[in-house]
């Protein structure tokens, strides 16, 4: 099973995205701002939880979660980041780094959460269940010459 999430543009200290499974819309996402910088490690741009995970493919699977007190998906190996989950909730300030999921979006948050974590959780466990590796792919939007000309000034 292969998840695709798709960033926007980081805006209003959260960065929204879409996520698709196998090709198909799943969800809206929501994470804390991106402020990754290619070719520099994580260290020097990092802002403890208040950034991001890097851009790539990660593997993920299913564990219990001491912080949450139940199951839920655990992207393993990412760079400069523990713990990174995906689950609900509906503000930047509920990520920490992770990844929320909603049905619905406005330009702060996400919301029925619950409901989209619940739909995506039961099909990431029933592709575990049925012997299939899931991935994510996060892919950051291009940057634009306007914000390339913006950084160098």
């Amino acid at each position: 099973m292969l998840l695709e999430l798709k960033r926007a543009p980081s805006a209003n200290d959260c960065t929204h995205g879409s996520l698709s499974v196998d090709g198909i819309f799943e969800c809206f996402t929501l994470e804390d701002v991106v402020r990754e910088v290619p070719k520099l490690a994580v260290a020097e741009w990092k802002i403890p939880c208040q950034t991001a995970i890097p851009s790539g493919t990660y593997s993920v699977i299913v564990n219990f979660s001491t912080h949450f007190n139940k199951l839920l998906p655990l992207l393993v190996d990412v760079s400069g980041f523990d713990g990174v989950r995906i689950h609900s909730g509906n503000y930047s300030s509920n990520t920490e780094g992770c990844i929320l999921v909603g049905q619905s979006k406005d330009h702060i948050g996400v919301y029925e959460s619950r409901a989209a974590f619940a739909a995506l959780f039961a099909k990431i466990q029933k592709a575990i269940a049925a012997g299939d590796k899931v991935q994510i792919s996060i892919t950051n939007p291009p940057v634009s010459t306007s914000s390339r000309a913006l950084k160098r000034a």
